[in-house]
């Protein structure tokens, strides 16, 4: 399963049926789950773990350093879930020393041409990233995110589940659960409602998301006063109070 032309360190562990292209090099402490597929030319550098079922196009750069000038040669590592397609030419740094010593990627997403994972980056699940889309250092990035073409989020935002960002956007503060922005630098415009439909939302969900998100963006109160009027929603509500536990985690302040 291993193409001659391919270059696998002989302390790197491969699963079986682990598929490696021509040109590709996978260098020592890297450990790959079953299924995997990589591609020609895919570089792969540890400490790095990779999960099963992952695929890497041709010329993606996995678990190299941290494009970080206090970054000393540390072994800090990168860890990658499941199912998770990486296409061509994605870079995903390991973490720092700074931080968690680690970037984590779930599973099940979809990393499009160009984009790219910085150091010390937290990803949930079931995320799109599409082209050149790009994240600076200790990014959080929760379940179900959509992020569009050529986006930018700053170092140690938090995007919150079911976000949407729109191609082009520019992130400086954190986008709250729901909530679809866009813009130089991002404001907030409406909620993912196609999004949450698609999920399993029922209308009445959808609904009450719609009505927070007028409370939260659209009722001229303090947004400590939003909060508390969130709060009382949520205690009937349990898509409202996914919400608020966001707004609760935000220390970069949310985009207004």
């Amino acid at each position: 399963m291993i193409d001659p032309r391919a270059i696998v360190s002989p302390k790197a562990e491969l699963a079986p049926d682990v598929t490696v292209g021509p040109y590709s090099i996978i260098g020592p402490d890297v450990v790959i789950g079953p299924g995997t597929v990589v591609g020609p030319h895919v570089v792969i550098n540890g400490p790095t773990r990779i999960g099963a079922g992952n695929r890497f196009y041709q010329f993606a750069s996995i678990g190299d350093a941290p494009q970080d000038k206090k970054y000393k040669g540390e072994p800090t590592r990168l860890e990658i879930g499941d199912r998770n397609v990486f296409r061509e030419s994605c870079t995903v740094n390991r973490g720092t020393t700074h931080d968690k010593g680690v970037t984590t990627i779930g599973n099940d997403n979809l990393f499009m041409a160009y984009s790219h994972v910085a150091h010390d980056c937290v990803l949930g699940n079931n995320l799109v990233f599409a082209n050149g889309a790009t994240l600076g250092g200790h990014v959080e990035v929760d379940d179900w995110v959509i992020i569009g073409g050529l986006a930018a989020i700053h170092q140690f935002c938090k995007i919150g589940a079911h976000a949407f960002i729109a191609g082009g956007a520019i992130v400086t503060r954190d986008v709250p659960t729901y909530v679809m922005a866009a813009g130089n630098p991002a404001v907030p415009h409406s909620v993912n409602a196609e999004g949450l439909k698609r999920r399993g939302f029922t209308p009445d969900q959808v609904r009450n998301v719609r009505n927070a998100f007028r409370v939260l963006y659209r009722s001229d109160l303090l947004l400590a006063d939003a909060v508390s009027r969130l709060k009382e929603l949520a205690e009937t509500q349990p898509e409202v109070a996914e919400l608020v536990k966001f707004i609760g985690r935000s220390e970069r302040s949310l985009i207004r």
